[in-house]
């Protein structure tokens, strides 16, 4: 559970230490942030290895393609991008866990490209990879294979731009949801029952998936940090709940 960022706004200082940068205290409480900066501009390697020694040894990154690759070259001929940019985000270590690709909605899947991009992709890391596809194209079968084949794990999205597109897809090892805030992309608040709905879609999905990343993306009004919160508490009980559930056959 986490976000997009790990900025803390004032309605949430007290639920974090008082001390420490805003990523060692975001780190005390959540175990995984999504580096969403990432997609608009470079960092220096320098600047990962110290946001790696910021955080617990058990803590975990993901980290967002540049738009350059995804928006601008539209995953043609990238391999140069690509060099420049692990070996900058290579400075986690350890601590970054996954690569994520977001395409924008009117790139259509294209067999040869998706194919090509993501086999460069693999002979350079060995990363876990989510995609977070938004043209119709890349919901139908043979998207759904490639990204199988490939080990990508397609991304539930919120909003979702088409109703396949709520529920992860393609490679089912990793889960992995972006929840950017509904009715208003990046504003909104998600409401408590809407909270809860959510804690059951993860709990489903944990059921069938090795792992379960939650990354709240509305963060524009700071109430993506409440929500992770909120979810990440539901969750633990629905967990504790089913751990602690007498077995069927004693119920009477």
């Amino acid at each position: 559970m986490g976000t997009a960022g790990w900025s803390i706004a004032a309605a949430h200082r007290a639920s974090f230490p008082a001390a420490g940068s805003q990523l060692e205290r975001y780190a005390a409480r959540l175990s995984i942030a999504e580096i969403n900066s990432s997609f608009y501009k470079s960092h220096r390697r320098e600047t990962y290895e110290r946001w790696a020694r910021s955080v617990p040894d058990h803590f975990r990154f993901s980290a967002k393609i540049p738009k350059a690759m995804t928006h601008e070259r539209r995953l043609e001929d990238c391999d140069d991008l690509l060099d420049t940019f692990l070996g900058q985000v290579g400075g986690l270590g350890s601590k970054l866990s996954v690569l994520l690709v977001q395409l924008p909605p009117s790139l259509q899947f294209e067999p040869q490209t998706v194919e090509k991009f993501f086999a460069a992709l693999h002979a350079k890391t060995d990363r876990r990879l989510v995609c977070e596809p938004r043209h119709p194209s890349w919901f139908a079968p043979e998207a759904k294979s490639l990204l199988s084949r490939f080990q990508v794990g397609r991304v539930a999205a919120d909003p979702a731009p088409v109703p396949a597109a709520a529920m992860p897809g393609g490679w089912r090892e990793l889960a992995y949801f972006r929840f950017h805030g509904a009715p208003h992309v990046y504003y909104s608040d998600y409401e408590a029952g809407r909270l809860l709905d959510i804690s059951g879609r993860l709990a489903e999905a944990r059921a069938s998936a090795g792992e379960v990343w939650c990354i709240f993306d509305n963060t524009a009004r700071g109430h993506a940090l409440g929500n992770a919160l909120s979810v990440d508490a539901a969750v633990r009980q629905i967990t504790f709940s089913s751990r602690n559930a007498l077995p069927s056959a004693t119920l009477s």
